[in-house]
């Protein structure tokens, strides 16, 4: 893959490095259909426990890579139809992982560069991380990206930074809920080690199922329908060899048979 880098940085733990500094990260088809190439794999090796999304040198990702969109621009519709879908399930592939994954944020995360950010179950930022949904300043819009944005920080701040394509900085992306921490910059990668130590504790498919259930339940009010999934959910898994296994290892003040470390 010559957009990426994947690496296991520890056990348990995959890295896939977008790899184009010299265009900050910037995304264009391959490197659309190699990062969904990639989360394919990764959610199918055994051996991964945690996913790690990183860009090289000094900024995460600038988001579409202008060459691209300047191609877009000259296709015809059934040409970016099938170019979008291809982003679109892209993300989908991030977002529905049933690995935990970690977003690292260090320098820009510009338009489509929040939508990966977004799309990742956890983002840790470093200090002197910035963000903004830059779209509607080259006339399109953040249309692929807008349920993962909606999803992070709601409604009106989505609005607000698309229609405004202000850029924020990282204080600002962890008060309304963009990222979940923030770290000086020298500290990134400890803060997102901390964090994969953490996602390793856990049961595999105690996550997956996590991701699955929290995916179907609406927000608002708890409806008869959500106390019935849940309450099958739980049911269901209690009686699984991986609760057996955590009761059992709880009990015996010993480390799950899961966990590396």
């Amino acid at each position: 893959m010559d957009t990426l880098q994947i690496s296991r940085p520890a056990t348990g733990v995959a890295q896939v490095l977008m790899n184009r500094p010299t265009v900050f990260n910037a995304f264009d088809e391959a490197m659309i259909a190699q990062l969904d190439a990639a989360f394919v794999q990764l959610a199918d090796d055994p051996t991964v426990r945690v996913i790690v999304l990183a860009g090289s040198g000094k900024h995460f990702s600038a988001g579409a890579d202008l060459q691209w969109m300047q191609r877009a621009a000259q296709a015809d519709r059934a040409w970016n139809l099938a170019d979008a879908e291809r982003f679109a399930a892209m993300l989908a592939r991030i977002e529905q992982s049933p690995k935990p994954t970690v977003a690292r944020i260090q320098g820009a995360a510009l338009g489509g560069g929040v939508g990966l950010a977004c799309a990742c179950d956890i983002a840790i930022a470093a200090d002197n991380a910035s963000f903004a949904v830059s779209e509607a300043r080259f006339g399109i819009i953040p249309s692929v990206i807008g349920p993962y944005l909606l999803n992070a920080v709601g409604r009106r701040q989505a609005r607000r930074l698309a229609l405004s394509t202000t850029r924020i900085q990282a204080d600002e992306a962890l008060r309304i809920g963009l990222v979940q921490e923030v770290v000086a910059q020298g500290a990134l990668d400890d803060a997102v080690q901390r964090t994969v130590a953490d996602l390793l504790v856990g049961g595999p498919m105690a996550q997956m199922e996590i991701k699955q259930l929290y995916d179907q339940l609406p927000g608002g009010p708890v409806t008869a329908e959500a106390r019935a999934l849940t309450a099958h959910t739980i049911a269901r898994i209690r009686g699984t060899d991986e609760a057996r296994e955590g009761f059992a290892a709880f009990l015996g003040k010993r480390k799950a048979s899961w966990n590396p470390q």
